[in-house]
């Protein structure tokens, strides 16, 4: 029945994200809590998107950053590619992160401005090592032209020298 919350009109894949009945809590003040986010549940099937809507202070980025155990939930079940994150240890979960990345709604503060964009897309693969100096300029390059910015007009420039929707683009290029 449509609308009934179990009659998925998707294939039967695997989720690559699985979040369970998460709940995130504040404590606030002398004995009050305040109940940030409260038992939502949702997949993801490889290729989707998903939006979260609603009013300012309803929990939506609070709900994210449970995704990314920032902080943890405190309780409910977050499962990426079948592992499951609320049980790993803390250099488990460090270096599971770097499998993850948040895209914040305002790109212009969630990037360093003193850094040059060949800086803040290459950092990721830059501090795990991955890559040569070369390898990672073409790759930031690609991934650049694969948001639709010109490497060449945008690699040596700061964030405040760029509009507000080409910092949301570095932003997905760096995720």
């Amino acid at each position: 029945m449509a609308g009934s919350g179990v009659a998925h009109l998707r294939k039967d894949d695997k989720p690559v994200l699985s979040v369970e009945n998460l709940v995130v809590e504040f404590p606030a003040g002398r004995h009050q809590t305040v109940f940030a986010v409260s038992d939502i549940s949702f997949d993801l099937l490889p290729g989707e998107t998903l939006g979260i809507v609603g009013e300012s202070g309803c929990g939506k980025s609070t709900a994210g950053r449970a995704v990314m155990q920032l902080p943890a939930p405190k309780t409910g079940s977050v499962e990426i590619d079948g592992t499951e994150l609320t049980t790993l240890s803390s250099a488990a979960l460090r270096k599971f992160r770097a499998k993850m990345q948040m895209i914040m709604q305002d790109p212009i503060s969630s990037l360093n401005p003193r850094r040059k964009v060949k800086h803040l897309v290459t950092e990721g693969p830059r501090m795990w090592g991955r890559q040569n100096r070369e390898a990672l300029e073409k790759r930031g390059r690609e991934l650049l032209r694969a948001v639709g910015l010109d490497p060449d007009m945008v690699w040596d420039r700061l964030p405040g020298e760029l509009s507000g929707g080409q910092c949301q683009r570095v932003c997905i290029a760096r995720a």
